[in-house]
């Protein structure tokens, strides 16, 4: 007879204090490591899993040896994935953010520099001397010194453009956000940010390992912050972050399989080698499709009569490698019949895949690494590649203003990169840009052009994923044909029903 019982959930750590304090006996048993222990003994223990919880809530120091017995000496680290922590983060510059969020199965909501009015809080950089600091204060307070201007500016523009959206609570407040986060392109990334950040145990002890190697001090404070305050509630998950306390506890060194120590001089290697042709893309400048998996639409068709059918994959492409024009299209129509706006698409449309090398702003890409599940290489920010200059502010005449700002942003950032390369993009702004190759499926491009091209989003992550969109409907007519904003969907549908024959 099915049973489903809660075995635990997140509460507040308030709650979880004051219970402690209550005078309860089992105060010390609050723990979410008696949890993965108890699921780590059901593969190998006849009990219910609920008398198990029980006895785990009961001897946590035993569940503790457990933990570390199973994942540690037997290698079942998936046992780690059961513990789940929340954090609080704040103070944290919107660098030193981008760091905490590369890891892709961890949960994040940042404070937004859209819907919050930023009053100029920065992280001044730990790496820097006097002689740094003193360009760095200065720069940044002419940066907040734009921001403050721009606003109101902006926000009276917006105004004036969209009267009606002023009749209603969420239109003013949406005049207000479109304004802040145009203003915003001005401020450096030290700018600081809060978020509410939750992992598993066993990414976390991931990204504790990762953290403490980076080459940014506050970085690597964040790590040193996270393990901290995790080997509180979790010790028997955490001890790889912790290289003391695995030789004492193991009688051997960890290996950490963090540090790349020979990609920069392979990369080296490669960058002498002389280059004798520009390899074939497609797209803008600022967004290229570099490669793909060829024959998108046939490759699709091929995934889903192998899921379908009962054949063998090579015999499903060889069957839809013979279809006639007509045969293709009517397929295509037929799967899309029933998709709507707040459908996923078909599982199969993973199995062909997209890489591309864009060049965007901080703020740009502020968003776009939010969808973690395509794959992200990242150049530092480069001013060589110039920044992203808002409409609105041409628009409302305040080009001059940003352009200087830009230009005392840059001079400064060459100065402080003689003695602090690394710890220089700090002064750089949410306008500055960067280059990225993203390796995505085509599953994830439709969900990052449902949200990114949708009326709602921001105008430059509009333009980007839009791009995206574009180049791959080359090379993709039929299986990307209807990769647009939710907003759009309906209408893009309906033409490719009416327009495709």
């Amino acid at each position: 007879m099915l049973e489903v019982k809660l075995a635990g959930y997140n509460a507040d750590a308030d709650i979880i204090e004051k219970l402690k304090n209550s005078g309860w006996d089992g105060k010390n048993n609050i723990s979410p490591e008696t949890i993965s222990a108890a699921y780590a003994r059901i593969s190998r223990d006849p009990k219910r899993v609920d008398e198990l919880r029980a006895d785990s809530l009961v001897e946590v120091d035993k569940a503790r040896q457990s933990n570390e017995a199973i994942v540690f000496k037997m290698g079942h680290h998936s046992v780690a994935e059961h513990a789940y922590l929340n954090f609080d983060i704040l103070g944290l510059s919107r660098l030193a953010v981008e760091s905490l969020q590369e890891a892709r199965l961890c949960s994040y909501t940042e404070k937004s520099q859209r819907y919050i009015t930023l009053e100029g809080d920065y992280v001044t950089p730990e790496e820097f001397g006097e002689a740094e600091k003193k360009i760095f204060l200065e720069t940044v307070s002419k940066q907040v010194a734009a921001y403050k201007t721009f606003f109101p500016a902006l926000h009276e523009f917006r105004r004036k453009q969209y009267p009606k959206q002023l009749e209603t609570k969420s239109g003013t407040n949406l005049l207000e956000g479109w304004a802040k986060e145009d203003a915003r392109y001005a401020l450096a990334m030290a700018t600081e940010c809060q978020l509410g950040f939750s992992s598993n145990s066993r990414n976390l002890e991931h990204i504790i390992r990762k953290l403490k190697y980076h080459p940014l001090a506050e970085v690597r404070q964040l790590g040193s912050a996270l393990f901290n305050v995790t080997k509180q509630i979790v010790p028997s998950l955490i001890i790889l972050s912790d290289p003391e306390t695995f030789t004492k506890q193991f009688g051997r060194e960890v290996s950490d399989g963090i540090i790349k120590t020979g990609a920069l001089t392979a990369a080296k290697a490669v960058k002498a080698v002389k280059i004798p042709a520009a390899a074939p893309a497609t797209g803008k400048f600022d967004v290229m499709l570099v490669d793909w998996t060829r024959d998108p639409d046939m490759k699709i068709i091929a995934a889903m009569t192998q899921a379908y059918s009962g054949r063998s994959y090579e015999a499903s492409l060889r069957a839809a490698r013979k279809m006639k024009k007509p045969e293709i299209i009517k397929f295509y129509k037929t799967i899309f019949k029933d998709l709507g706006e707040h459908d996923a698409l078909y599982r199969e449309f993973e199995d062909v895949n997209f890489v591309y090398e864009i060049v965007l702003s901080a703020s740009a890409f502020a968003q776009l690494k939010r969808h973690r599940m395509m794959s992200i290489s990242k150049q530092p920010y480069d001013v060589k590649l110039g920044y992203t200059t808002p409409p609105s502010i041409i628009e409302t005449k305040q080009r001059d203003i940003f352009e200087k700002v830009m230009d005392e942003t840059e001079n400064a950032y060459k100065k402080i990169a003689k003695t602090a390369p690394r710890a220089a993009e700090y002064i750089l702004t949410n306008a500055h840009r960067r280059r990225v190759l993203i390796n995505a499926n085509l599953r994830e491009l439709y969900h990052i052009t449902r949200l990114r091209m949708d009326w709602h989003a921001q105008w430059d992550i509009q333009n980007i994923s839009a791009r995206m969109a574009a180049v791959t409907k080359q090379v993709a007519p039929l299986s990307a044909a209807l990769a647009c904003g939710k907003d759009k969907f309906a209408e893009v549908k309906a033409g490719f029903f009416k327009a495709v024959k």
